[in-house]
């Protein structure tokens, strides 16, 4: 089992946006998580501010703070890397944009889908291509992107 304290840099991000760490045999409510371990390599890998503006993603968007796990962390950072690829002025000059576009996504329903995808293939890739599509619907270079599923209008 993580010791949370074996961890201390992911613990006090957790703690700045008032995430509590719990022991991993807990099932976490809203605003704790057991996924420490998950923060810190995502820090270590992309560094402390990438991972507190992951944390904060979460910890600060509608409804998203029940959802602080190994799979949210990990697309939420991937989507945080993606947008500063493909959008840059998005998280550099545009962060009421970003957490808007949180705001307005159902990543625990997005997250429930997924769990048919046991055994399949990753969550944490088909979350994020379903994030990615949204996102790029939204900040993409055509407002409005052709989907089979879409009316002739172009409606979403």
């Amino acid at each position: 089992m993580t010791d949370p304290h074996d961890h201390p840099e992911a613990l006090a991000i957790f703690a700045e946006y008032g995430i509590a760490v719990v022991p991993a045999h807990v099932m976490p409510s809203v605003g704790q998580t057991r996924a420490i371990a998950t923060l810190d390599r995502i820090r270590k890998r992309h560094g402390d501010a990438h991972a507190r503006f992951v944390v904060m993603t979460l910890a600060e968007t509608a409804n998203n703070k029940a959802f602080v796990d190994e799979t949210s962390l990990w697309v939420v950072s991937d989507m945080v890397r993606a947008a500063a690829k493909n959008f840059p002025d998005l998280v550099d000059n545009n962060v009421s944009a970003w957490f808007s576009f949180f705001d307005s996504i159902p990543l625990g329903y997005l997250q429930y889908w997924a769990f048919d995808l046991d055994g399949v293939v990753s969550k944490r890739h088909a979350l994020g291509g379903m994030i990615y599509e949204r996102m790029r619907r939204r900040f993409g270079a055509l407002a409005v992107q052709p989907d089979l599923l879409d009316d002739r209008r172009g409606a979403a």
